[in-house]
């Protein structure tokens, strides 16, 4: 199976501007994320996606591939399909690219997901919900399996409810886990998805994933034990050079 990772990346970000650019490190926050995702063994490229010049210009300073799109993409999706578009490859998976500490064994586990189960069009991931304020916290993104793993809702609420008693986060396997944003696409999958407007469900509880649901699209969840921190703030990037410099040492 021909899988490519897409990184969208965006020069502006409210919380942290020039995100992908920090090099406090000695490198771009964008190029951390590249390398992690180029250690994935199931992956057979790496793309940056990109309406700056200035995101584009450094990728190639590393030695990554970058691929400039336009600057109207209202998601981020969006900007990954344009370049999908162009690709002749399986599955495309999108990793975010605030996510410098990122698994790449998770990406192999996304590709294999995919490979083992044809009737799906995406799979994603998620980790045990193991506290009740996570569970009850609207940022928080929650989501409820079949018995073959394929999600049945996702949801800002708490679910699955418990309507008597309280909920037990220490059941094996996991009934209660907290989504993870990102995703693996069958190529004509995430090409279809950006050509549908989005549904009514998306619209309501502001997750994308729910258009896909919504028109029968099956998603497959792959449940991993935990989730690395992304860098939205500054503190969470400080943190992560404090982490980095650590490593090295």
């Amino acid at each position: 199976m021909h899988a490519v990772v897409v990184i969208p990346a965006r020069y502006a970000s409210q919380r942290l501007p020039a995100k992908p650019l920090l090099n406090d490190t000695g490198k771009f926050l964008i190029q951390h994320v590249h390398e992690q995702a180029a250690k994935a063994k199931r992956v057979s490229g790496v793309i940056v996606a990109t309406d700056d010049r200035r995101i584009f210009d450094a990728v190639a300073s590393f030695g990554g591939r970058a691929a400039m799109t336009r600057t109207d993409h209202p998601s981020g999706t969006d900007r990954i399909a344009e370049v999908a578009a162009a690709l002749d490859a399986d599955v495309i998976v999108n990793l975010q690219g605030d996510e410098p500490q990122f698994d790449p064994a998770d990406l192999d586990l996304l590709v294999g997901l995919m490979a083992s189960d044809p009737a799906v069009g995406m799979a994603t991931l998620a980790i045990p919900l193991r506290n009740r304020a996570d569970y009850l916290n609207p940022n928080v993104v929650k989501v409820v399996c079949d018995r073959d793993g394929r999600a049945l809702y996702f949801s800002r609420s708490p679910i699955p409810f418990v309507r008597d008693g309280e909920p037990d986060f220490t059941h094996t396997p996991p009934p209660f886990l907290q989504h993870l944003g990102v995703y693996a696409y069958r190529r004509e999958v995430l090409l279809r998805l950006a050509a549908t407007p989005p549904h009514p469900l998306e619209q309501a509880e502001k997750l994308e994933q729910l258009r896909a649901l919504a028109h029968g699209i099956a998603i497959k969840v792959g449940v991993i034990a935990t989730a690395h921190r992304g860098v939205d703030t500054p503190e969470d990037y400080a943190a992560f050079v404090q982490s980095h410099r650590a490593n090295l040492s």
